[in-house]
């Protein structure tokens, strides 16, 4: 089953680089096919509806190192779980995923903002 759903750019954007990093980081053959299933279907889209322009594009790569970030750090937290290291490095790259994910989302705005969506993600969070 599939859902057609109304979605900003910023946050089909921001799914397609996580599904680019997956086709880099996942081996099982199963999951692969998947995620290739699911990133070449996303990018038609994307293709049929978003002329990439310099902007959008250095905001899309600006996504994906955001998104390649986020990705190793909840490697790096899980290995310290596994280890039971709860330390300086662990809290580090806890801290680190807020703060990435900060900036991604900042980014997706900025990209929604380019494109003129009428959906815009907002954020609430206290500062640090």
């Amino acid at each position: 089953m599939e859902l057609k759903i109304n979605i900003a750019p910023g946050e089909l954007i921001d799914k397609i680089t996580i599904l680019e990093i997956k086709l880099a980081r996942i081996d099982d053959p199963a999951k692969l096919r998947n995620v290739t299933h699911e990133h070449a279907a996303l990018s038609e889209i994307l293709a049929a509806k978003i002329v990439e322009t310099p902007q959008l594009i250095e905001l899309r790569a600006t996504l994906k190192t955001l998104n390649e970030t986020l990705w190793q750090a909840e490697e790096d937290l899980r290995l310290f779980e596994h280890r039971h290291e709860f330390g300086p490095a662990f809290i580090a790259a806890a801290r680190s995923v807020y703060r990435t994910n900060d900036r991604r989302a900042a980014v997706k705005r900025q990209i929604n903002e380019l494109l003129g969506s009428q959906l815009i993600e907002e954020k609430s969070y206290p500062r640090y």
